[in-house]
């Protein structure tokens, strides 16, 4: 009998058709998702998708939160909150209003259910594998089909092993680990890999240590992150009155692993991810001292009670010398440090406590000051992300960071542990309030739901076939990493994204080339197709469809790349763009901007492709995408292949 690991296991209980044995890895393979997740960022446009689609009712439970677009200033974010609660009560979902939460908090808190599957809008949904549950980010497209019981394709991945051993001491914790882990596979070249926590000292991490490190495992461009089941997870659900939810998940004896990744927990030492993008993860240690300027304590990836809970034992006290701001995770986590008293803790040390949401985290408030330094437990400090262009961000643990806000520059926080050395936290009862979300409605009352649409919703538009052949410019030239952040950034931008034309207007590429949206709409105006070149790495980041859809609306045909990450060739794919390779990696370097291109789209099925560049000779190119994504991309997308296929039936 086949000894199966637990990214095996539940890749198989939620494979479409009833599937008996898993494919060979790097086969594709079908899951049918039992939980589907919208954040209101990504899900406007998505749930504008969704109703193209014609269903009269979501096939998943599906959870809509409002969280990334709280700062609600004007109109518009307000008409999108209203927009998706309509949605939710008429298609059947549960839905969470602005300052219930981080959206990754209140599912793992209410929602995640271990042997189960969740497919998100967000790219940090894999948070949710910290409960053993089989969680991917994806394009709020690919979601909505989702949801409305389509399967999801992906392709069998290596399961990457990581084992831990030892245990954590006083000031170290799981954002700690997930560092030393990006630190060891890096942040790229990991496509379509899971890794599997194993080992002695998965006993020492509770369900929100797992969920961090699963949460940040996005950031190595990993597929997904998973932890077993363990009376670790059933403590958890017990304490969220979901006991019945609880299903035990371990690997058997004898599995198999592609690879095995050794991290002792006893001898990591408090951490830091030196700005921008992860570049290098060292010890504290080594740089403290660095003067700073702010320290924002927060995102979805370090906002539960246990962390926020450390930060109060270790302010005890004291006051913080630089501005400091705290994100609970949640509107239950807040309760329970205010039961605590770990809120009053906060506000004697001077901490600014902001509502439960990412904040920060995306640019929405508390950007730092012009050239600062700012120490933050998000899980991203891409540049600009903060929302201020020239400043550094460098990511830290809740205790590195309260350490260093009571101290004024980085410190170790270890330093600090004198008054409690082990520090102990007050544990106080988990809150439950399933009467704060708005519940599904039956079927009879939910027809009778009249959807609210505000002036800035417009809908998705319609996308044309990919032509025979495509002629025009190339409109950028890229290194390596570009980011969605790049391609499509949020921050001060966010509440463009219901209003896709705009946004494609005004932020497209803008903190890369201010002119590119204007250039290349007048070059799709003129007839002719866009074309973007660029490195390794492409597409880097978050699940935010609207990089492949507002590049599409302004005459983006072709990307051509060393290489993608995954969510975004999809993302690509979803809105009729042909994401391609160079045969020859090196043929970057004899294309320039502004370069006359053409390619025959008739070699899409043999493979035979070829870049002409005037003045400079052919390029072999290959498809980045999969062949069954073809039709899709012919057709212009996604949800133009869907309409022909609905009237063609």
């Amino acid at each position: 009998m086949t000894a199966f690991n637990v990214a095996q296991k539940i890749l198989l209980a939620n494979a479409a058709g009833g599937l008996k044995q898993l494919p060979e890895p790097g086969q594709p393979l079908e899951i049918q998702f039992t939980h589907t997740l919208y954040q209101d960022a990504t899900g406007t446009a998505a749930a504008l998708a969704f109703e193209k689609m014609g269903v009269d009712r979501v096939k998943t439970t599906s959870v809509i939160v409002v969280d990334h677009k709280t700062l609600q200033v004007g109109y518009i974010d307000g008409d999108d909150h209203r927009y998706l609660e309509t949605f939710s009560k008429k298609y059947g979902c549960w839905f969470s209003r602005g300052g219930l939460g981080i959206c990754h908090s209140v599912f793992l808190e209410d929602f995640a259910a271990p042997g189960k599957s969740v497919i998100g809008s967000d790219s940090h949904t894999t948070n949710a594998g910290g409960m053993g549950m089989l969680a991917l980010g994806a394009g709020g497209t690919d979601v909505s089909f989702a949801m409305a019981g389509t399967s999801y394709k992906i392709s069998m991945p290596n399961v990457v092993q990581v084992n831990l051993t030892g245990a954590l001491h006083p000031g170290v914790l799981a954002k700690d680990v997930i560092l030393n882990v990006l630190k060891v596979i890096g942040i790229k070249g990991n496509k379509d890999i899971c890794l599997e926590y194993t080992g002695p000292g998965l006993k020492s991490l509770n369900v929100t240590d797992r969920a961090t490190i699963c949460n940040m495992g996005t950031e190595a461009g990993v597929a997904f992150s998973i932890f077993p089941s363990d009376d670790i997870t059933k403590a958890y659900l017990e304490g969220r009155k979901r006991a019945g939810d609880f299903k035990p998940l371990a690997a058997d004896a004898g599995a198999s692993y592609s690879r095995t990744v050794e991290i002792n927990l006893s001898d990591l030492q408090p951490t830091i991810a030196l700005y921008p993008r992860l570049k290098g993860m060292e010890p504290v240690s080594k740089h403290a001292g660095m003067p700073i300027d702010a320290v924002f304590i927060g995102s979805c990836t370090n906002s539960n009670y246990e962390n926020l809970a450390r930060v109060g034992e270790l302010l005890r006290g004291k006051k913080v010398k630089v501005d400091t701001a705290i994100a609970p995770g949640s509107q239950a986590i807040a309760r329970q440090l205010a039961a605590a008293g770990y809120l009053e803790i906060f506000y004697a040390a001077g901490v600014r406590v902001m509502e439960n949401a990412c904040s920060a985290c995306i640019g929405q408030g508390f950007s730092p000051p012009s050239n600062g330094v700012m120490l933050s437990t998000a899980n991203r400090n891409f540049e600009g992300r903060s929302g201020t262009e020239t400043a550094a961000v460098h990511l830290v643990s809740p205790v590195t960071a309260a350490a260093s806000a009571v101290t004024g520059v980085l410190t170790d926080p270890r330093d600090l542990l004198a008054d409690n050395p082990d520090l102990v936290i007050k544990l106080v009862p988990p809150v439950v309030d399933m009467d704060a979300y708005v519940k599904p409605l039956p079927p009879a009352e939910a027809a009778k739901v009249v959807m609210r649409y505000g002036p800035d919703i417009a809908p998705l538009p319609t996308l044309d076939p990919l032509p025979a052949k495509l002629a025009g410019e190339v409109m950028l030239k890229l290194g390596n990493e570009i980011t969605t952040d790049h391609i499509q950034p949020a921050g001060k931008y966010l509440s463009l994204r219901s209003n896709a034309d705009e946004y494609a207007k005004q932020a497209t590429f803008v903190q890369v080339d201010k002119t590119f949206s204007a250039r290349a709409a007048a070059v799709r105006d003129a007839g002719g197709h866009g074309f973007i070149v660029a490195g390794d790495g492409y597409g880097m980041g978050s699940s935010r469809e609207h990089a492949g859809l507002c590049p599409r609306i302004l005459g983006i045909r072709a990307i051509i790349a060393k290489g993608f990450e995954r969510i975004h060739l999809a993302n690509l794919a979803n809105f009729g763009i042909l994401g391609l390779t160079f045969e020859n990696p090196a043929d970057l370097e004899r294309i320039q901007q502004g370069a006359k291109v053409s390619l025959d789209t008739s070699g899409l099925e043999s493979g035979q492709l070829k870049l002409v560049v005037e003045g400079v000779g052919d390029m072999p190119l290959k498809l980045a995408q999969g062949k069954e994504d073809i039709p899709m991309i012919r057709a212009g997308g996604a949800l133009s292949l869907f309409a022909s296929q609905m009237k063609a039936a």
